[in-house]
């Protein structure tokens, strides 16, 4: 029969992965940003998530068993689209604001995952592994809600003013097209005799 501890055991490995993979792709996600704002949000964040991992390890201590990840599909499918929205926004005014969209994807999935593992360390009576998981929630909301704040204050307007110029202005190859449709709308009309 498996357990309580042995979900919190599951899901512990599950984000300890999570975590190192998102310490190895937070650097990129910085460079890729635009925003200063946004760059040294995930700086900061980057280096949280690299103590993460070692706070995790001190929750399997706490737990009595040794640190061991399990692969985390869902943290790479995450850190796939983030890449994939980076690579396809690259240049654009939308850039920053795709940037936080995918990131707090990644924070809302650690937010769940660490809300979880504290309840349950916390209904087992483990006072330390509760206590640190505490603690690394609140990091993950703190990162979460400086994200909403910055796509609030400045990078959802941007991208919605600069999609409002780029819909109302036609580009060149617009205008071209359009001036060739005129002229032959021009020349094959029927001429007077």
């Amino acid at each position: 029969m498996t357990t309580l501890k042995d979900l919190l055991l599951h899901e512990l490995a599950g984000i300890y992965d999570a975590e190192q993979q998102l310490a190895r792709a937070l650097p990129a996600f910085e460079k890729a940003a635009s925003a200063e704002r946004l760059q040294k949000i995930l700086r900061k964040h980057t280096k949280e998530t690299e103590e993460h991992v070692t706070k995790l390890g001190t929750v399997f201590e706490h737990l009595g068993v040794k640190a061991k990840g399990r692969a985390c599909a869902s943290i790479a499918g995450l850190i796939t689209e983030t890449n994939v929205l980076a690579s396809t926004f690259a240049g654009s005014p939308a850039l920053d604001a795709a940037l936080i969209g995918a990131i707090q994807k990644v924070e809302h999935h650690e937010i769940a995952t660490f809300g979880c593992l504290h309840e349950w360390a916390e209904l087992l009576g483990n006072g330390p592994a509760t206590a640190v998981l505490l603690s690394i929630l609140e990091e993950e909301k703190t990162a979460n809600e400086a994200l909403t704040q910055l796509a609030r204050a400045r990078c959802n307007e941007e991208a919605n003013v600069e999609s409002a110029a780029a819909d109302t202005a036609p580009n060149a190859a617009d205008a071209r097209s359009a001036a060739r449709e005129a002229e032959h709308l021009v020349s094959a009309r029927p001429t007077k005799a």
